[in-house]
C-alpha cells in the first residue's frame, strides 16, 4: 500500500515540479541507525554553517503531516540530494522509496544526486553483494514485494552505485571528508542569484542599457563598467540585476556588497579578498595574511579564469587597488562592475567611456514605484491621486525617496499626508537624509563642503564659471571643488552650463545649515528663509557667524536700514530682490564678494559703499543712470551685469576695472555709447549688449580685445557696421549680431582662426556650415569681392565642384606642397566643369560692357586663318590682360598670325620710357617662371594663348586661369566669367601674392577637345629694371589635349635658370625669354 501511494505521489507531482520554487538546498537521504549519531549530525551542522539549507526528516516534517507524503514532496522541492549509502541503507523500505523517488526526479527533472558510500564499496551497491547486498535481500524477504518493485529497486541501486561520489571506507579524517562534501555541494549549488527589489520598476530598461556597455558577446578584452550616480538612485539594484542576468556566462563570479561601509567598520579588510576567491573557486582553502599578499594571490588566481566581479559602493581608490588592481589581474573576457558615487574613482582606474550614469526616474515610473509601496498596487487610490503627485514632485525621481515615503505614508489617513509633506519641506525624512548625507560626509576637504553648502543655498541655476569666480574670490578653490562635487554627483550641469542640484540634496545641505543652530538662526552661517532673514534684519540681530544671506520679495518692496548689516562683518555673499536700504553704507561689510541686487533703487552706487573685494556685481532691473559718480579701482571685479537698467546712459571707465572678464548690459536702451577705455580690458572674455537699441556704434578700440571670446550685439538695431579690424580679436569664438542694421559681413571674418558660431546678416550656425554661404553671398555680379580661404579648413565645407563654381575667385593658402598639388588638381576639375554649370545659370557680362581702363582686362578670342593640316584644326588665339589696360593695335593682332620660321607666337607690345616688359613663353598651357628681382611696381599681366580645336566644336574654350605660387604655397583661381569683370581689388590680390624671386606657374585651362599650342605671359613694370636677358627652361611637354578623363599634369619644380646655364641647351627645350626694354617708343617683338 505504501509503495502504491508513493508512486501515485511521484506521478501526480512530477508534472508540476518544473516551475515550483525550491524550498531546500539539499535533501539528506540516510539510514538513521547507521549514521545519524556520528557522521550525519556532523554533516548536517557543516551544511548549516556553510549557509546551506538542508532537509532531514526529523527536523523539517511538521507534526500531523503524513510522513510519507511530506518526505517524498520534500525531495522534489530540493536542488540537490545527498544519499548516504551505509551498510543497512537497503534494509529500509523508507530508504528504498526515497531512493526510487530521487532517481525518478533525477531522470525526469535533472535533480543533482551526490552519493556518499559510507563504509560501503560502490561495487557492492551496484551488484547488491556483501553486507550491503545481504541487507537488501533481508528487506525483500521480510516485506511483500512484487517482481516489478524488486526489479525497479535493483535498477536504482545499480544506477546510484554507478554515479561518482564520495567513498568513505575506514576514513581517518572524517572532518576533512565532510568539508570536501560541503565544498562540492557549494560548487554545485552555485548560489549566486541575488535579491534585486520587491518591486523592480524601471530596472529592466536600465539593465539593458548598462549591459550593452559590457559588450559581453563581442569582446575577449577585460572590461570595466562604472555605474555612477547620487545616493539612493538604485546603483546597487541595477548591479544585482545585471549580476543575476549574465553571471552564468562566466567561470566564476563574486558580488561584494557595500564595500564603503565594510571598509569603515571592519579592520579585517583582507576578508574581502578572501571572499572573492571563495566565491569564484567555491573553496575556503586560500589563506591571505595581509592586503599586499592578497593582491598577488588575486592576480595569480583570477588571471586563469573568466570572472564576473561586482564591487558595490566603492568610495576610495585603495579599495579598488586591493580588489581589482588592473586589467592584468583577470582572465580574457572577464568583466568588472563598479558602483560608486565618485566619478573620479572610475577615471582613476581607466574607466572613461564605459560609465553608465543612473538618471532620475520619470514621472510615470516614479508614480508606479511609489504606488506599489504606498498602496500595494501599480497606481494610486483615487482619493490619494493629487497628494501622490505632490510626493512624486518632492522625491524628484529618486527611487530611495519614493520607497521610503511610500512605505511611511502607506498606513496614514489622507489628512496626515499634507502635514507630512509640509514637514518634509522643512525637515527631510531621516532615512533619506542619512543616505544622501553619506556623499557629503565623504568630502575630505572643508572647502568642498563649504562650496556645496553655498551652492545649495544661493547658486543653483547660476552659470558654473561665474560661481567659480565668486567662490575663488572667497578663497575656496572652486575650480577643483566644483569638479569634485560633479564627480560625486552632488551637483550637475545642464546644457547651458548652469549648476543644478537635486531638490533632496539641496534640502539635505540646508538641513546641515539648520542643524548648526536650530533655534537661533542668527548663529547659522547661511540664511535663506524669508521670515528668519526679515526678523534678523528688522531687529538688528546680525552676527559674525553669517557668511551668506538671501532675501527676496518679488512682488513688493521692503525697506530696511543699512545698520542691520553692521555686525555681519564676515558677510561675503548677499542676494537681495525687492529690498530698499536706507542709511549710511560706511559701516557695511568690506568682505563682500558677490552682490546680487534685483531692482536696485538708486541712480548711482553709494560713494561710501566699500566695494574693493567685490568679484561679481549683478544689479539687474536697477534705476542706475551710471554705476559710479566717481570711478574707483576695483581690481577684484570679474563680472559686471547691469542688464535691464533702462535708464543707464554711461558705461563705467573701464581702466579702473583691469581684471573684468564679463560685461553684460542687456536691454539698456538709454545707453548710447560705450567708453573707448574698453580697449584696455586685456582679460575680457564676454561682451553682451543685447537690445541696447540706443547704441549707434562700437568704439574702435573694442577690436583690440585679443582675449574676447564672445561678442553679442543682438537687437542693437542702430549698429550698422562691423569693422574689418574684427580679425584682430584673436580669441573670438562666438559672434551674435542678428537684428541689427548691419548689412555686410566683414571680409576678415573668414580669416578668423577660432570663430565657431556666427549669427549675422541672416547667417546663423557653426562657422563650418555658415562660411560657404557667406562666401557665396559675396559672389553676386554686383559685388567685386574675392573669396580668401586660409588653409584647407573650409575647402571641404565648400562642397561639390558645382558649389565651387559659384565663387568668382578663390584664393587658397596651403599647408604643404602635397596639399598644394591636391588643390590644383581639384580646381582644374572644377574649371573644366564650367561648361556644364553655365547651362544652369544666367548669362554674364561680356568684355564689351567694361570701360574702366584701370580695372578691365582685355580678352579677345579671334579665329585665325592658318590651317593645321595634320589634324584639320583651326588655329585660334586668346589675349587676356589683367591690371592696367594696354590696348593692342590691329597691327599687333594681325602680326600674331604671321608665322616666322615656321612657328607662331610672335607679337608686338607697346613700350615707353617708363615701362619695362618681361615675357615668358612655353609650348603648353602653362608657363613657369621666377618673378623678376626687386625693381618697381607691377602694372599689368598679359596672357597670349595660341590654340586649336576641331571643326564645329560646340564647347567653349578658355575656362579660367590658375596662378600657382610654389614659394608661398598659394593658388589663385579665376573663372573666365571673372576675367571679363576683373576689378582693381582682383588685381591687387594678384600683385600682393607675387614677390621677387617667387617661383610661379600661370596655367590657362581649356575645355574638352582643345589643343594649346603656345602660351606667353608678359609682365609690365612701371620703371626700367636693369636686368640682363635671362633664359628660362620650361618643362618639356607635348601638346596638351584636354578631355573629360584626362587631368592636366601640374609641374612641381619648373626652375628659372640664370646666365650661367649651359649654352648648349637642346633646341627641343622650350625657351622662355625675359626681354628688357629697348628705346623709347619701340615695339618689342617676341
Amino acid at each position: 500500500m505504501l509503495q502504491v501511494m508513493a508512486r501515485d505521489i511521484i506521478k501526480k507531482e512530477s508534472s508540476n515540479m518544473t516551475n515550483q520554487p525550491k524550498m531546500y538546498d539539499v535533501f539528506l537521504s540516510f539510514r538513521g541507525e547507521d549514521s545519524r549519531a556520528k557522521f550525519m549530525s556532523h554533516l548536517y551542522s557543516s551544511l548549516q554553517n556553510a549557509g546551506i539549507y538542508a532537509f532531514r526528516d526529523d527536523d523539517e516534517i511538521q507534526r500531523g503531516d503524513q510522513i510519507s507524503m511530506s518526505l517524498l514532496r520534500a525531495i522534489g522541492l530540493s536542488r540537490i540530494s545527498i544519499i548516504v549509502l551505509s551498510t543497512n541503507y537497503a534494509n529500509s523500505r523508507w530508504c528504498m522509496l526515497e531512493l526510487e523517488r530521487i532517481m525518478e526526479i533525477r531522470r525526469t527533472l535533472g535533480l543533482v544526486v551526490v552519493p556518499v558510500f559510507y563504509e560501503v564499496d560502490p561495487a557492492e551497491v551496484r551488484r547488491q553483494e556483501g553486507q550491503f547486498g545481504k541487507a537488501f535481500k533481508e528487506l525483500i524477504s521480510t516485506i511483500p514485494v512484487d517482481v516489478s518493485t524488486e526489479s525497479n529497486w535493483r535498477r536504482e541501486l545499480f544506477d546510484i552505485g554507478s554515479i561518482a561520489g564520495f567513498v568513505l571506507i575506514n576514513s581517518r579524517n572524517e572532518s576533512a571528508d565532510i568539508k570536501n562534501i560541503v565544498e562540492c555541494v557549494t560548487r554545485l549549488l552555485d548560489r549566486k542569484e541575488l535579491f534585486v527589489a520587491e518591486h523592480p520598476v524601471g530596472v529592466e530598461s536600465r539593465v539593458t542599457a548598462a549591459t550593452k556597455l559590457l559588450n559581453i558577446q563581442k569582446s575577449e578584452d577585460v572590461l570595466i563598467l562604472g555605474i555612477w550616480g547620487m545616493g539612493g538612485m538604485g546603483k546597487t539594484t541595477i548591479a544585482k540585476a545585471i549580476y543575476n542576468q549574465i553571471g552564468s556566462m562566466f567561470e566564476g563570479r563574486s558580488f561584494l556588497l557595500n564595500i564603503r561601509e565594510f571598509w569603515q567598520t571592519h579592520t579585517n579588510q583582507v576578508s574581502l579578498q578572501q571572499k572573492v576567491l571563495s566565491d569564484v573557486y567555491k573553496t575556503t582553502t586560500f589563506k591571505i595574511h595581509n592586503i599586499e599578499s592578497g593582491k598577488n594571490i588575486l592576480k595569480e588566481r583570477l588571471s586563469q579564469n573568466t570572472v564576473l566581479l561586482v564591487l558595490d559602493d566603492v568610495s576610495e581608490l585603495d579599495q579598488l587597488r586591493a580588489l581589482c588592481g588592473s586589467h592584468q589581474w583577470f582572465g580574457p573576457g572577464s568583466r568588472i562592475i563598479i558602483t560608486t558615487r565618485d566619478l573620479h574613482l572610475l577615471k582613476s582606474c581607466g574607466v572613461y567611456y564605459r560609465v553608465y550614469r543612473i538618471e532620475e526616474m520619470g514621472e510615470s515610473e516614479s508614480l508606479e514605484l511609489f504606488s506599489w509601496h504606498a498602496f500595494n498596487q501599480s497606481s494610486p487610490i483615487e482619493d490619494f491621486a493629487t497628494h501622490s503627485t505632490d510626493v512624486i514632485a518632492y522625491a524628484g525621481g529618486l527611487p530611495l525617496a519614493l520607497q521610503v515615503l511610500g512605505s511611511y505614508l502607506s498606513d496614514c489617513e489622507i489628512t496626515v499626508w499634507q502635514k507630512v509633506l509640509d514637514k518634509l519641506k522643512c525637515i527631510p525624512h531621516d532615512e533619506v537624509q542619512k543616505k544622501l548625507k553619506v556623499s557629503f560626509d565623504g568630502l575630505k576637504d572643508i572647502t568642498e563642503k563649504q562650496i556645496f553648502l553655498d551652492i545649495a543655498c544661493f547658486f543653483i541655476g547660476m552659470d558654473r564659471s561665474d560661481v567659480i569666480q565668486i567662490l575663488n574670490g572667497c578663497g575656496l578653490f572652486a575650480d577643483i571643488g566644483i569638479k569634485v562635487l560633479e564627480e560625486r554627483s552632488l551637483v550637475t550641469l545642464d546644457n547651458k552650463n548652469k549648476l543644478r542640484m537635486h531638490d533632496l540634496l539641496r534640502d539635505m545641505g540646508r538641513q546641515i545649515i539648520y542643524e548648526e543652530s536650530p533655534f537661533d538662526p542668527e548663529d547659522r552661517s547661511r540664511l535663506w528663509r524669508c521670515d528668519e532673514v526679515v526678523d534678523i534684519l528688522s531687529n538688528d540681530k546680525g552676527t559674525r557667524a553669517i557668511k551668506g544671506l538671501a532675501l527676496e520679495f518679488p512682488k513688493k518692496t521692503l525697506s530696511l536700514n543699512t545698520m542691520a548689516f553692521e555686525k555681519m562683518n564676515k558677510l561675503r555673499l548677499l542676494k537681495l530682490a525687492g529690498v530698499r536700504l536706507k542709511g549710511d553704507y560706511k559701516n557695511f561689510t568690506t568682505d563682500l564678494r558677490w552682490l546680487y541686487w534685483h531692482g536696485f533703487s538708486e541712480t548711482c552706487a553709494p560713494a561710501k559703499f566699500q566695494q574693493g573685494s567685490l568679484v561679481a556685481v549683478i544689479l539687474k532691473y536697477s534705476n542706475l543712470k551710471q554705476i559710479w559718480n566717481k570711478s574707483k579701482v576695483l581690481e577684484n571685479l570679474k563680472i559686471l551685469n547691469l542688464s535691464h537698467s533702462r535708464d543707464l546712459t554711461k558705461t563705467p571707465e573701464f581702466s579702473f576695472l583691469p581684471n573684468l572678464e564679463k560685461l553684460i548690459l542687456k536691454d539698456c536702451p538709454s545707453l548710447s555709447k560705450v567708453s573707448h577705455s574698453i580697449g584696455s580690458l586685456h582679460k575680457l572674455l564676454l561682451i553682451n549688449l543685447t537690445d541696447c537699441t540706443g547704441l549707434r556704434k562700437l568704439p574702435r578700440n573694442i577690436y583690440k580685445l585679443k582675449s574676447l571670446e564672445t561678442l553679442i550685439l543682438s537687437g542693437c538695431s542702430m549698429i550698422d557696421k562691423l569693422e574689418e579690424d574684427l580679425e584682430q580679436m584673436e580669441s573670438l569664438t562666438t559672434l551674435v549680431a542678428d537684428k541689427t542694421a548691419i548689412t555686410k559681413v566683414p571680409f576678415s571674418i573668414v580669416k578668423s582662426k577660432r570663430i565657431g558660431y556666427i549669427s549675422l546678416c541672416g547667417f546663423k550656425g557653426f562657422s563650418r556650415d555658415v562660411f560657404p554661404s557667406i562666401i557665396w553671398s559675396w559672389m553676386s555680379p554686383s559685388n567685386n569681392v574675392i573669396s580668401r580661404v586660409k588653409t584647407s579648413l573650409f575647402i571641404s565645407s565648400l562642397g561639390t565642384s558645382k558649389d565651387l563654381l559659384k565663387l568668382r575667385v578663390l584664393c587658397v593658402e596651403c599647408g604643404s606642397q602635397l596639399q598644394l598639388n591636391q588643390y590644383v588638381a581639384k580646381f582644374l576639375d572644377v574649371l573644366k566643369a564650367t561648361n556644364c554649370y553655365k547651362k544652369e545659370v544666367s548669362a554674364i557680362a561680356t568684355a564689351s560692357q567694361i570701360s574702366d581702363i584701370h580695372a578691365t582686362p582685355l580678352i579677345d578670342d579671334s579665329i585665325g586663318h592658318v590651317h593645321i593640316s595634320r589634324s584639320k584644326n583651326y588655329l585660334k588665339s586668346l589675349l587676356i590682360q589683367m591690371g592696367t589696360k594696354c590696348p593692342v593695335s590691329t597691327m599687333t593682332k594681325e602680326s600674331i598670325f604671321q608665322p616666322a620660321d615656321g612657328t607662331w607666337g610672335s607679337f608686338l607690345l607697346p613700350s615707353d620710357n617708363k615701362s619695362n616688359w618681361f615675357t615668358f613663353s612655353c609650348k603648353s598651357c602653362s608657363v613657369s617662371f621666377d618673378v623678376p628681382m626687386k625693381g618697381s611696381f607691377l602694372k599689368s599681366m598679359t596672357l597670349f594663348v595660341v590654340y586649336s580645336s576641331p571643326d564645329k566644336i560646340t564647347s567653349e574654350g578658355c575656362q579660367g586661369v590658375l596662378i600657382i605660387n610654389y614659394t608661398k604655397a598659394t593658388i589663385q583661381t579665376y573663372k573666365s566669367d571673372t576675367l571679363t569683370s576683373f576689378g582693381n581689388e582682383d588685381w591687387q590680390t594678384i600683385t600682393s601674392n607675387l614677390e621677387p624671386g617667387n617661383k610661379v606657374e600661370v596655367m590657362v585651362v581649356f575645355g574638352e577637345g582643345f589643343i594649346v599650342e603656345k602660351t606667353t605671359i608678359s609682365l609690365l613694370y612701371d620703371e626700367l629694371i636693369n636686368t640682363k636677358m635671362e633664359l628660362c627652361d620650361a618643362v618639356d611637354e607635348e601638346d596638351v589635349i584636354v578631355s573629360e578623363s584626362d587631368n592636366v599634369d601640374v609641374p612641381v619644380d619648373n626652375s628659372v635658370t640664370g646666365p650661367a646655364q649651359d649654352e648648349n641647351t637642346s633646341e627641343d627645350k622650350h625657351e622662355c625669354i625675359m626681354y628688357r626694354k629697348r628705346k623709347r617708343g619701340d615695339m618689342k617683338t617676341l
